[in-house]
C-alpha cells in the first residue's frame, strides 16, 4: 500500500511512503496570487503530483494532519491555511482517494514527540531516514518531516483504527 502523508498549509509538505520506504517529499505546491503575491496552493500542479505518483490499480491512503485554529493566529491566516485544507480533501475526492486524518497529538505521541520543539520532527525523520538527511538539513525541512512521521504513524498503526482522528 501506498501511503500519502500531508502536512497541509502552504508550507506544508507531501511524503509518499511505500514498505516505510521515502519514495518521493515534495513542499505543497504554492503560486502568487493577485498584486501582494500572496501564496495561495497550486491545486493543478498538486493533482499533477498526486497521479504522477499513483499508479491506476494502486492501493493508496492519503493522511493528513487534522489540525485546528489555534490562539493568537489571525483571521486571514486561519481562512487561508482553512482554504489549503479543504482544496487538499476535495482534490482527494475527486481523485476518489481515500483520505484519513490524525491529529498532531496521535502521531507525536506515537513517535515521542509530545512537549518537544518543533524541530525534533526533523531529527526523529532523519534518524530513521539517514540517506534524507540531505533532503531535510535546513529548518524549514520540518515540514516534509512531519509529512513523513504522518505517513508512517498511518503505516505503523492503521490496523488500529481507533488511533486515527
Amino acid at each position: 500500500m501506498k501511503i500519502i502523508g500531508i502536512d497541509p498549509g502552504l508550507s506544508g509538505a507531501i511524503a509518499i511512503l511505500e514498505n516505510n520506504k521515502v519514495l518521493n517529499l515534495f513542499d505543497i505546491p504554492v503560486m502568487s496570487e493577485g498584486k501582494k503575491n500572496k501564496r495561495q496552493l497550486n491545486s493543478a500542479l498538486l493533482v499533477s503530483l498526486l497521479k504522477e505518483n499513483i499508479k491506476n490499480d494502486e492501493e493508496v491512503a492519503v493522511v493528513v494532519e487534522q489540525v485546528n485554529a489555534m490562539p493568537g493566529q489571525g483571521v486571514t491566516s486561519m481562512f487561508n491555511f482553512g482554504q489549503t485544507f479543504g482544496a487538499i480533501k476535495g482534490i482527494c475526492a475527486a481523485l476518489d482517494l481515500p483520505i484519513f486524518f490524525v491529529r498532531p497529538s496521535k502521531w507525536k505521541k506515537h513517535f515521542e514527540l509530545i512537549n518537544s520543539s518543533k524541530d525534533s520532527s526533523r531529527t526523529k525523520a532523519i534518524e530513521m531516514y539517514p540517506k534524507l538527511s540531505n533532503q531535510l538539513s535546513k529548518k524549514k525541512d520540518v515540514n516534509k518531516s512531519d509529512a513523513i512521521l504522518i505517513a508512517r504513524f498511518f503505516s505503523e498503526t492503521r490496523l488500529s483504527e481507533e488511533n486515527l482522528t
